[in-house]
């Protein structure tokens, strides 16, 4: 399997208490990066019953640090994520 592939398949995934958790904490430690998030993405609704969302693994920072859902792209029909290792955002 290529990197490119394997890098769109979820590393696991996280309860929505848990990606806010996330986000929050890589928003306090890396500056600018809430400021990002703002002007690059939109709000995400509430998961339903039951369901969490996907974590996936930092492709930039020698796959340490996780991918964690911080909204949806306003400019492309995707998921926008931030890492928690390097405070980088990625598209999936």
């Amino acid at each position: 399997m290529s990197s490119n592939v394997a890098q769109n398949y979820p590393y696991g995934s996280e309860t929505e208490a848990e990606r806010a958790a996330a986000v929050a904490r890589a928003v306090s430690e890396f500056e600018g990066l809430g400021d990002r998030i703002a002007a690059e993405a939109t709000p995400l609704g509430a998961p339903g019953d039951g369901e969490g969302w996907w974590v996936w693994v930092c492709p930039a920072d020698g796959f340490t640090g996780r991918l964690h859902v911080a909204g949806y792209a306003q400019e492309r029909h995707a998921v926008y994520t931030v890492c928690d290792g390097c405070g980088r955002s990625f598209l999936r």
